[in-house]
């Protein structure tokens, strides 16, 4: 099994590989475009993957960097047959971190101000956590730990998911139906939806100027979700108290961007879901699967469903 790394493995992939010989590594500095057709399994992704499987391939297996998978040719790894894995999960922790620390920064008067002492200008927009409603758009492994954390502060949290199943650390859990229900209610929206055909947009004017309250909008999920110029609009307009948005639906956010100019938004350059020792954390998922493929054909975590995105 030829294995293409494009995205490197960690110290202890070592003696896991040379006590599987047939497991042959193939570094991205090392492939050559002759190799395409001997590729098995890919890890990581970039235009070298691209390539490979745009062209006569026998690739079985991706093994993806990230949750949202939705910069993958999704398509055409279903028509070819090709099993995909995220790494869902491993990002949960860091960005309930960050989600918690944007509550916190706006709710206690932490976010930076000109160079005065606005004592009583900042006093009126201070809020406490406990007792507030707050939405997550996601009940999947990130949005549970955001509810985790959320719940600590003494939060009551909803959650919106496409089925509406109950979820752990939800209070109760509602469709997309009933997003502008929920929302209407809130103190803090946090969107951590992955980017589907269902998702584009899915934040728009519509469901700005729809809001009765100004609650807070966090987005740690994806950009696309989320119309920006609704966002500034509503914003403008005072229908949010302010928004703290980690993904954008251009990276790197232009410099000439006026959401660099917003006083209440805080901007973080895509960064909450940054994991201490990530080669480690994807190994411990990329291994059983490929154990699992050289095994039963099949992959064994994380598999990420074709049809729907995630």
């Amino acid at each position: 099994m030829n294995i293409l790394t494009l995205f490197d493995l960690p110290d202890e992939a070592k003696g896991d590989f040379a006590a599987h010989p047939d497991w042959h590594v193939i570094a991205k500095a090392a492939y050559t475009a002759d190799q395409a057709g001997v590729i098995d399994v890919i890890l990581g992704w970039n235009q070298t993957g691209a390539a490979i499987i745009a062209g006569p391939n026998r690739v079985k297996f991706v093994q993806a960097m990230s949750a949202g998978v939705d910069y993958l040719p999704l398509a055409a790894f279903a028509k070819q047959g090709i099993q995909l894995a995220n790494t869902s999960g491993i990002h949960a922790e860091p960005i309930a971190s960050s989600t918690l620390a944007a509550v916190l920064a706006f709710a206690r008067g932490l976010m930076p101000q000109a160079r005065q002492w606005d004592n009583e200008a900042r006093r009126a927009h201070m809020w406490l956590p406990a007792g507030q409603v707050a939405v997550v758009f996601g009940t999947g492994h990130i949005g549970r730990a955001i509810a985790r954390r959320l719940n600590q502060q003494g939060m009551t949290v909803w959650g919106i998911s496409r089925q509406g199943r109950p979820a752990e650390g939800f209070a109760k859990v509602g469709t997309d139906a009933d997003a502008l229900a929920f929302a209407a209610q809130a103190t803090v929206l946090v969107n951590v939806m992955p980017l589907t055909q269902a998702t584009h947009h899915f934040f728009d004017a519509k469901f700005f100027n729809a809001l009765q309250g100004t609650p807070l909008f966090i987005n740690v999920g994806r950009g696309q979700t989320t119309d920006t110029v609704a966002l500034r609009n509503a914003l403008h307009a005072g229908r949010l108290q302010g928004a703290a948005l980690d993904v954008f639906e251009q990276e790197p956010l232009p410099a000439a961007d006026p959401l660099w100019q917003e006083p209440q938004v805080l901007i973080t350059p895509h960064v909450s879901g940054t994991v201490p020792h990530l080669r480690s954390a994807v190994y411990q998922i990329f291994k059983p699967n490929l154990e699992a493929l050289v095994a039963t054909g099949r992959i064994a975590q994380n598999q990420v469903d074709l049809t729907a995105g995630y």
